[in-house]
Parts: C-alpha cells; sequence; structure tokens
C-alpha cells in the first residue's frame, strides 16, 4: 500500500530508511515542524518537470503552439515564476491573478484575460498593463473594450461547443446552458462585430468545456465545433485534463491528451494557426502536498482523526465532493479506515471519508497528497483560521514563498 499512495505524492517522493516520507529532499515531520501545519508543501522540480513535459509535448505535435497556465489553478506569484521561467504564458481570471502574473514577472503579451463577468477596472488594468489578448465572453465585453481601448487590443471570441464532458457540475463549462461563453448564433455576431472594428483585433476562438475530465474524447469534439465558424490566426483549446487525485483515477497522460486534442486541430482547424492550451489542475496538482497535525482521535461508531485545518484549506471537498487520499508521514501506507476531519464547525468539514492511516494518534503529521491546484486558491477563514503558508522544496532545501497569516492580519483591513 506505501509504493500505491506515493505514486500520488510527486515523483521522487519515497520512504526513507527511518520510515519517513521524503518529498524534494526533505522530510515531511521535518517541514511540518519547522513551518507549522497546515502548510501548503510544493515540489519545485516536479512543478518545472511538468511544466517541461506540457511546453515539449506540444511543441513536438504542433508547430506555432503555446501553453499558458491556468493560474486560478495556484495562483501564487512563486509558481507563477517558475512556470514563467519554463516559457508558459499565464491566463488570468480578474485584476487580481493579474497582479500576481505581473510580479511574477510574466511577459503581459503571454497573459491571456478571462471571465464571464469582466468589469471595468479588470479590463482598464490589462489594458494598461499591456495584455496581450482578451477573451471576449459576452457582447458587453465588446462594448467596454471599445470604449476603453485607445490603441489595439487583440482577442479572441470564446465559443460555447455544446459538449458535455463526464465531470462535476460545478466544474463542467462546455454545455449549451454553460454561464461562459457565445452559442454559436452568438458567436458568429460577435465575430462580425469585431471585423469592423478599428480598435479590437480579432485573433480567433477560445474553447473550454470543464476541468477533471477523465475520458479525452471530448476534446476532440469541443475542437470540431470550432471549425464552423470559419478559419482564424489563433485557437485557444482551454484546458481540462484531470488530476490524479485517487487509487482509481485513470486520467489520460499529457500524450495521450495532446494526442487526441492536435488530432482533432490538424483535422479541422487550419495548419498555419497557432494553437493554445490553458492547463491548470493536471499541471500543478501532483506537484502540491498539504500537511496537518492530528489533533484528536474520537473512536466510536465512526473513528474519527480531526487535525488542524480542513475546509479552510482545502475546499474542493466540500464544494464538489473531489477525493482525496491521505498518510500518516511516518507509518506511510496501510491502516484502518477513519474519517479525516477538519477544526471547523461544519458537520461537512470532512478531509476524507474512509481513508486508510496507520495507527494515528495525537502529534502525528498526515500528509495529503494532490493539493496544487485549488486548494491553495480556495483558501478562506472560516472560524478565523489562519491562511497556511506556501513552502517550496528543492534538493533538500526548503523556503517558504507565502508566509503564514498572522493574528494581526485578520485586523489588517478594518476600518
Amino acid at each position: 500500500m506505501s509504493a500505491a499512495v506515493l505514486d500520488l505524492f510527486p515523483p521522487g517522493a519515497h520512504v526513507d530508511a527511518d520510515g519517513e516520507l521524503v518529498v524534494g529532499g526533505c522530510r515531511l515531520r521535518d517541514l511540518a515542524a519547522e513551518f507549522g501545519t497546515p502548510a501548503y508543501v510544493v515540489d519545485e522540480a516536479a512543478l518545472r518537470e511538468r511544466a517541461r513535459e506540457y511546453r515539449d509535448a506540444l511543441s513536438a505535435r504542433w508547430g506555432e503552439a503555446l501553453v499558458i497556465f491556468a493560474s486560478k489553478a495556484f495562483p501564487c506569484t512563486a509558481v507563477l515564476r517558475v512556470l514563467a521561467e519554463e516559457g508558459l504564458g499565464c491566463d488570468v481570471a480578474g485584476a487580481g491573478e493579474l497582479v500576481h502574473a505581473l510580479a511574477a514577472g510574466v511577459d503581459p503579451a503571454r497573459i491571456y484575460l478571462h471571465g464571464n463577468a469582466k468589469t471595468d477596472e479588470d479590463l482598464r488594468r490589462a489594458i494598461e498593463a499591456g495584455v496581450g489578448t482578451v477573451v471576449i465572453d459576452n457582447l458587453d465585453d465588446v462594448d467596454r473594450l471599445e470604449r476603453l481601448v485607445s490603441d489595439e487590443q487583440g482577442v479572441l471570441v470564446r465559443v460555447i461547443p455544446g459538449v458535455r464532458p463526464d465531470t462535476h457540475a460545478a466544474v463542467a463549462t462546455g454545455q449549451e446552458d454553460s454561464k461562459f461563453g457565445l452559442a454559436p448564433a452568438d458567436a458568429r455576431r460577435a465575430i462580425e462585430r469585431l471585423r469592423g472594428s478599428d480598435r479590437l483585433r480579432l485573433d480567433g476562438l477560445h474553447v473550454h468545456i470543464g476541468s477533471q475530465i477523465l475520458d479525452a474524447a471530448p476534446f476532440g469534439r469541443a475542437v470540431e465545433a470550432l471549425a464552423a465558424l470559419g478559419e482564424f490566426d489563433v485557437y485557444d483549446l482551454g484546458g481540462g485534463l484531470a488530476a490524479r487525485y485517487t487509487y482509481a483515477d485513470r486520467p489520460p497522460t499529457v500524450a495521450e491528451y495532446l494526442d487526441v486534442l492536435v488530432g482533432a486541430a490538424r483535422e479541422h482547424l487550419p495548419s498555419a494557426a497557432r494553437l493554445v492550451i490553458e492547463p491548470g489542475r493536471s499541471l500543478v496538482a501532483r506537484a502540491g502536498v498539504t500537511l496537518y497535525a492530528v489533533v484528536t482521535v474520537k473512536r466510536g461508531a465512526r473513528t474519527f482523526v480531526a487535525v488542524d485545518g480542513g475546509m479552510g484549506d482545502n475546499l474542493e471537498v466540500s464544494l464538489y465532493g473531489q477525493r482525496f487520499e491521505a498518510t500518516v508521514a511516518d507509518r506511510v501506507g496501510g491502516g484502518d479506515p477513519v474519517d479525516l476531519v477538519g477544526r471547523h464547525c461544519e458537520s461537512g468539514d470532512v478531509l476524507s471519508a474512509g481513508v486508510a492511516l496507520r495507527e494515528p494518534r495525537v502529534g502525528d503529521v498526515v500528509a495529503v497528497p494532490a493539493t496544487g491546484a485549488y486548494c491553495f486558491t480556495m483558501r478562506n477563514g472560516y472560524n478565523g483560521a489562519l491562511r497556511a503558508p506556501v513552502v517550496f522544496v528543492r534538493d533538500g532545501d526548503a523556503r517558504v514563498v507565502v508566509r503564514r497569516e498572522r493574528y494581526e492580519d485578520l485586523l489588517r483591513l478594518d476600518a
């Protein structure tokens, strides 16, 4: 069982001679002792390796191509800086994510602004920063941009392809009733209007069908839907490839995913066009691990192992039922099923129901793998919890890139 759980941690994770779980050359119990818990740990080498895998696999399959990171998955300045250093661009959904991308040194020409309800402030900041592409999600975007742009702004039109992948409804975005994008008839109207604009340069189309998608076939169908709208210079094909969270998950590999995506592009799109893809979850999930300390073990009709974090630092379980595995950091794998629960005042504050932990006891460090996506971005202050730090590890060295929130920070914005 230790081998099975290790497969969910960053590549290279192992159990040392003393039975300690090691990630990025660092013992996880040592990290917990030094930086406290809860804590988000990121294996920097694993993050870089995954970025290169995406970058190289796409460039090998299509001549003019760009990988941009869907920053909402992990909008941390240090993460964005690493991915920019590896040659990736960045998509942002609002001015706040734009602030992080610019601070990370992302080339503004490689920043794509998304959002189904962009405000004047979002657009104004993007224009002032020189953001290369704004993705048109509605006709009101066109009105606002026409009013705000004084020079020229590159844009894409987001199209609803009518493709519903097999994923949770909360993260499906390609179906006909999606709040994102324009139905084909409305997309055609937007295209005609943009072609007549002297300020907005229509570069092409965008499509995105959702997240945590375990079957590659729907990605190909979405590409086919774009072909009916004509030929363009740029096609942004979105992201959505699933990450592996559980023992049972078997997502396509990056190569398998791109074979389907690029295969459909070869069949339906002009060969000279630029392809853009936007991986998020599948790019960063496995590089991240969250550490907790066990506060209490309550045995009865069910065994509850309660830790010092919970839905304040991992909202995915409560929000859309995402399953996570876990292990005690110095007794890796195996054990009896318990409910790993958080400290927040909600019965739904469950990190993992029925997860196997070996002899859990107060003071243990519990490690939850595959938390590099959406956990940091949805962290919150429920019950006044302090937001967890982000710790980068590499070759046995550890450094804080986002500090832990302090109690005085809770009052910082009081007027």
